[in-house]
């Protein structure tokens, strides 16, 4: 399999570390979905998927109407995303994406955490070309439908990676594609278990047991804040994990 597996590899053990973490994140992802494109999934395609993305990751179907509900809210401040980008301790780059109502807390907050474990926080958009942004699909095996026929198909659609992991396929395509490939998918009749987006580091770097343990303390506490949805890095992954 290619880097995109190998990177989802080293990723999925700590994601299900937190699961009130995760219920968090996607809601606030219902939430922007549903007051960009309406609380409606059947006119909504983000939202769509996202439900599906909840119930794929047992999110209870109340916190899912709680948070389209929010967006018609008149009393809602809406989240604005925003990302930081900065240099941990030894180096490693770190990508942090927020969802926030106030951006002023959350750059304060982010800087402290990079500034208090050794690192420092740049300018927006310096880091970026150290990623790939993808979108990620996951869906429901098809019958009569090869891995790599299907591959064939949809690399004219921003698909480059297709793969098989716990009995589902997962696709990995241009972030830029992702409604198209999106498309593509429901029309010919495709069941999208989950979507999400995530940022691939082009290179990453090695370090010693004790370099690493001082990236992840900050990583850690950026993870903690409650206005950061995703942290990206491009440190090599332990043995272990």
């Amino acid at each position: 399999m290619g880097r995109a597996f190998e990177y989802r590899k080293a990723r999925k053990m700590k994601r299900w570390g937190n699961m009130a973490r995760v219920f968090t994140k996607l809601g606030k992802e219902i939430t922007i979905a549903a007051k960009s494109g309406g609380p409606d999934p059947e006119t909504n395609p983000r939202l769509r998927v996202l439900m599906q993305t909840a119930k794929k990751e047992n999110m209870p179907k109340d916190n899912v109407e709680r948070a389209v509900k929010k967006a018609t809210s008149k009393d809602f401040t809406d989240y604005k995303e925003m990302n930081y980008e900065g240099y941990g301790p030894h180096g490693i780059a770190i990508f942090v994406e927020t969802a926030t109502d106030n951006t002023t807390r959350t750059v304060a907050n982010v800087r402290s955490y990079f500034n208090k474990h050794g690192g420092s926080l740049g300018t927006t958009g310096s880091l970026e070309f150290l990623f790939d942004h993808k979108s990620v699909f996951h869906v429901a095996k098809k019958d009569g439908v090869s891995l790599e026929d299907l591959e064939l198909e949809l690399i004219d659609y921003g698909v480059d990676e297709v793969g098989e992991d716990e009995g589902e396929v997962i696709l990995y395509g241009d972030f830029a594609q992702n409604s198209i490939i999106q498309k593509y998918l429901e029309d010919n009749g495709f069941e999208i278990t989950a979507s999400e987006f995530v940022r691939i580091p082009n290179d990453v770097k090695d370090v010693t047991v004790e370099q690493r343990e001082a990236i992840e303390k900050l990583i850690e506490k950026i993870e903690d804040d409650e206005d950061v949805q995703n942290v990206f890095h491009n440190m090599s992954e332990s043995d272990e994990e």
